[in-house]
């Protein structure tokens, strides 16, 4: 059974829906902290002096998110890894019997799951800290603009305090940068990070089970709307470990002592890894290439492009924006607003899907907000 980061995408789309979940009970407490006696003359010193009551309700939201992530995290990090493990034994089916005896015996774990789980834990403190201080730099924004707007003659009080609400809730938290310098929002950041942690989770746990059959090479599948980075691999047998470089190997054949055969490798595991390949949205798996058994695939044709691809996770973001939008409306008219534009979006999706053939992916429209699962009339 191939493995690929997308081995572990539920797993990685659960962790990222504990922090969506918590960024929608943000903008529900703020918007409520903020609609209180709105139209009371006495209202921007009333907010400014509930801060401290709102830092303290956020902290025991994040307090509640970091247990749970955590508890969450370490259960993901085993669960991906146990799953690269049971492919590795699934997909050695042919070699004889004392080598598969060899790869389904136990091999330590609990060191390696531990390792990458605290690796990941400690990765979301800097989100923790992140939800705090953009949550209370939004409502301090919302009460300045709200308090300002009126005595230009711009705006009332309310309007001030929904447009300044409705840029919090159309971004959400954001301002977390990767390696790279690219900007992502909270949701897209910590599952593309979960991705990254449960793929390599996944694929150690593979190729470390490969390595106890005696098994050198692997193979890189065609993946479907494949992007730049990982296209020049596709199809091409690797060695899973040792030197860079394309070459000619002369190995043994996987299940007829004394005969070898010759394999061109386009270079290392570690090298295409390196150079892009597995990163956390990739499509393409890696299996166990056995000389003289297996056979480098046909190429197919896609259903789809990387492009399509794209089109559709923008689609799914403005989807979500909008969700958030709904539930920070302070009236019904931007309420009702706000789920219209959810709708035309998830009409969009569908004729991309109907055009391209792509698959939906309807969970990840979704955001868990309070109340949501008690409104009839939510958008989904």
């Amino acid at each position: 059974m191939p493995v690929s980061p997308a081995l572990a995408e539920d797993l990685a789309a659960a962790v990222a829906d504990l922090y969506e979940a918590t960024e929608g009970v943000l903008i529900e407490r703020v918007r409520q902290a903020l609609a209180a006696g709105i139209d009371s003359p006495a209202w921007v010193q009333m907010k400014l002096a509930a801060v401290g009551n709102l830092q303290a309700a956020i902290e025991a939201v994040i307090a509640a998110l970091q247990a749970d992530a955590a508890g969450a995290i370490h259960q993901a990090v085993a669960e991906a890894y146990d799953r690269g493990q049971q492919a590795a034994v699934a997909e050695l089916g042919a070699l004889p019997p004392g080598r598969v005896l060899a790869v389904a015996e136990a091999v330590p774990t609990a060191p390696v799951v531990d390792r990458l789980a605290r690796a990941a834990v400690a990765d979301t403190g800097a989100v923790h800290q992140r939800i705090l201080r953009t949550t209370l730099d939004a409502y301090r924004d919302v009460i300045t603009r709200a308090a300002a707007a009126p005595a230009l003659g711009a705006q009332t009080r309310r309007q001030a305090a929904q447009s300044a609400l409705d840029a919090f809730a159309s971004r959400g938290v954001t301002g977390f940068i990767d390696r790279s310098g690219r900007a992502w929002d909270m949701r897209s950041y910590t599952e593309m990070a979960m991705r990254s942690v449960l793929g390599r989770a996944a694929i150690e746990a593979h190729t470390d089970r490969l390595g106890a059959a005696g098994v050198d090479l692997v193979i890189v599948s065609q993946a479907p709307e494949e992007c730049p980075v990982c296209r020049p691999w596709e199809r091409k047998i690797l060695a899973r470990t040792g030197a860079p470089g394309a070459r000619e190997v002369r190995v043994e054949h996987a299940v007829e002592d004394g005969r070898t055969v010759t394999v061109r490798v386009a270079g290392s595991l570690p090298q295409a890894r390196a150079a892009g390949l597995m990163h956390p949205n990739c499509r393409h798996s890696v299996s166990a290439y056995l000389p003289g058994v297996s056979r480098v695939p046909a190429a197919q044709p896609s259903r789809g492009t990387y492009e399509d691809s794209q089109r559709q996770r923008y689609l799914e973001r403005q989807i979500r924006k909008w969700k958030r939008l709904e539930a920070a409306a302070l009236d019904d008219a931007r309420r009702t607003a706000a789920r219209a534009r959810v709708r035309a979006y998830q009409g969009r999706v569908r004729e991309l899907v109907a055009e391209t053939g792509l698959p939906r992916k309807s969970h990840r429209e979704q955001i868990d907000l309070p109340g949501r699962a008690s409104n009839p009339h939510a958008a989904r």
